[in-house]
C-alpha cells in the first residue's frame, strides 16, 4: 500500500499534466486554423476533470502510460484541411516535447542545488519529491511523444502521414483508421516493438534532455513501474 501511494504522489501530477496538455494542444490549434469545437465544448482547460479517463489514468500506474479522452475536432472546419491537420495532429507530441524539456532543466538546476544539502536536511526533503515527479515528468512525456508518433491513424503520427502523402495514397492509408487501434495493440504486445524501436528512442531522448540526470531519469522511472 505504501508503495502505491508513492507511485500515486510521484506519477500523478506529470502523468496527467502530459496527457492534459498533449489534447489542450490539439484543440487549440484547430481553434488558430478554424476549428472551434474544442473550445465549445470547454475543452481549451488544464482543468483534468474536463479531459480526464478513468481507465487512461490507471493505465499510467500499470503500464507506463495513458490517454485522456480525445479533444474533438472537425478536420473539415479547419481553412486547408489537409494541410491543417499535419499541425493539429503533430502538437501534441511537440507539446510532450517542450515538457520533457523544461521538466529536464530543471531537474538539472534542482540536482545541482540538492546536492551540497546533507541527506536529511530540510532542503533535500523539500527537494527530492519535486526531483522525482521531474524525472517521471521527463520519462512520461517523450515516451507520448514517440509513442503518439508511430504512423498508425489515429495516432497523430498516422495523422500527420495522410496529411504529407498524395491525396490518392492519403486516402488509403486513412481508411485504416477503423482498425488502426488493433495494429497498435498488435504491435506493442505481440511484438517487440517496444524493445526495439520505442525503448532506444526513449533512452536516446532522456539522454539528449537529461545529460547527467538520465540514468536518474531511467531510474526513478524503473522504480515506479515495479
Amino acid at each position: 500500500m505504501e508503495s502505491f501511494f508513492l507511485k500515486l504522489s510521484v506519477m500523478l501530477v506529470p502523468g496527467m499534466l502530459a496527457i492534459v496538455c498533449h489534447e489542450v494542444s490539439h484543440g487549440y490549434v484547430a481553434w488558430r486554423f478554424g476549428d472551434p469545437t474544442a473550445r465549445m465544448m470547454g475543452r481549451l482547460t488544464l482543468n483534468p476533470l474536463k479531459h480526464i479517463d478513468i481507465v487512461g489514468t490507471l493505465m499510467i500506474f500499470f503500464i507506463g502510460i495513458g490517454w485522456a479522452k480525445p479533444v474533438p475536432v472537425v478536420f473539415e472546419n479547419l481553412r486547408n484541411p489537409k494541410r491543417d491537420m499535419i499541425w493539429v495532429a503533430a502538437a501534441g507530441p511537440i507539446t510532450n516535447i517542450m515538457l520533457a524539456t523544461v521538466s529536464a532543466l530543471l531537474l538539472r538546476g534542482l540536482v545541482a542545488i540538492g546536492n551540497p544539502a546533507a541527506s536529511g536536511s530540510p532542503l533535500a526533503m523539500l527537494l527530492e519529491p519535486i526531483v522525482l515527479m521531474l524525472a517521471f515528468s521527463v520519462y512520461i512525456n517523450l515516451l507520448l511523444a514517440i509513442f503518439n508518433m508511430i504512423p498508425v491513424p489515429p495516432l497523430d503520427g498516422g495523422r500527420v502521414l495522410v496529411g504529407l502523402l498524395p491525396y490518392r495514397q492519403a486516402a488509403a492509408w486513412s481508411r485504416i483508421e477503423p482498425y488502426g487501434m488493433i495494429i497498435i495493440i498488435v504491435l506493442v504486445f505481440f511484438t517487440n516493438m517496444f524493445t526495439y524501436i520505442i525503448s532506444p528512442f526513449l533512452r536516446i531522448g532522456v539522454q539528449l534532455l537529461a545529460g547527467p540526470q538520465s540514468d536518474l531519469v531511467l531510474g526513478v522511472t524503473r522504480l515506479m513501474m515495479h
